[in-house]
């Protein structure tokens, strides 16, 4: 067991409890999430990540359970994880856009599928978190395979100019369809029982098809983080306060989502950049500021230029 465990368990404990808050109290009842609702969630977890990063700048040593490096550094190292699974996720928003367009997912009934999807996510990332760190620090030459790994991923992404769902390839979810005969309608429910038949619902295929994309989405994410860091802790808050503030963001930018045309090439560069500082790190240290500096900077110049440059289309819009 880890040194800092009670703050694992504090951690966990408030995540479960903003879960709890966020379906039992404020989405108890199924509803269109409007704009300003969902910016209203995405400030609360963007000031919570916030909040943190201060925590850790005052008792980062204490939280993580090492003094190998100062508050400040493990601190930097919190925001530009956290700034660098943000900037990923915006692009998995768009696949998110995707899939509920594919399968045609009443507004009403998204706010679910992400919310169990959501939870799915935080499963997985704490099982890739481990085995990376596991991997790294016994076999430093795995180092070189995340960073191709990101390189690869950052290549293609910047080729790739059309996005597109093809859930008939999926392997689980035509496993999954053997298992469960399906309903027409989506019922508002991921199952429902007919007699002594258990049913599985459009929604459950589609949070099946959101599970296992989020699985591709953590080969490059968990690598690229951490390039930044190795300390546990810093790795999994930094995952889980952007995968937290996925839902609210998608909901907030739902449709503009295709106004930042330019956001996969930036995406790219910075999964190029981070793989280039994996493959470097024997020979050459980037500091983390100026790393912190480059995500930021490109994020940015990627953002104006979509809004500098709109595509055809949205100026006929």
């Amino acid at each position: 067991m880890p040194s800092n465990w009670l703050f694992w368990i504090l951690f966990n404990l408030f995540v479960l409890a903003m879960l709890a808050l966020d379906l039992g109290v404020f989405h108890r009842s199924k509803h269109v999430v409007g704009f300003r609702e969902a910016m209203g969630w995405t400030l609360v977890w963007i000031s919570l990540a916030a909040g943190f990063a201060v925590l850790i700048y005052f008792f980062g040593h204490t939280m993580v359970g090492s003094h190998a490096r100062p508050n400040s550094q493990l601190s930097l190292e919190f925001i530009t994880g956290y700034l660098i699974e943000q900037s990923l996720s915006a692009d998995n928003l768009f696949i998110f856009l995707l899939i509920f367009r594919y399968f045609q997912v009443p507004r009403h009934f998204q706010h679910d599928v992400l919310f169990w999807g959501i939870l799915g996510a935080l499963l997985m990332r704490a099982i890739f978190i481990v085995a990376g760190i596991t991997l790294l620090n016994r076999f430093h030459w795995f180092i070189y395979i995340f960073g191709g790994i990101l390189i690869y991923s950052g290549i293609k992404l910047f080729r790739q100019k059309d996005q597109e769902i093809n859930p008939e390839s999926n392997l689980v979810l035509r496993g999954f369809r053997k298992l469960f005969p399906l309903t027409k309608d989506f019922e508002g429910k991921f199952f429902v029982r007919r007699g002594l038949v258990r049913y599985a619902t459009p929604l459950a295929v589609v949070l099946i098809v959101v599970e296992t994309t989020d699985v591709l989405f953590a080969t490059d994410s968990i690598p690229a983080v951490l390039a930044v860091t190795r300390e546990p802790f810093i790795v999994y808050t930094s995952n889980v306060f952007a995968i937290l503030g996925l839902r609210s963001l998608y909901f907030a930018l739902a449709g503009m989502i295709e106004v930042f045309h330019f956001l996969h090439y930036g995406l790219s560069l910075i999964l190029i950049f981070i793989g280039v500082k994996m493959l470097a790190s024997s020979y050459v240290q980037i500091p983390i500021g100026v790393a912190l500096g480059v995500v930021a900077g490109v994020l940015l110049i990627s953002i104006f230029l979509s809004l500098l440059f709109p595509k055809k289309k949205q100026k006929a819009a």
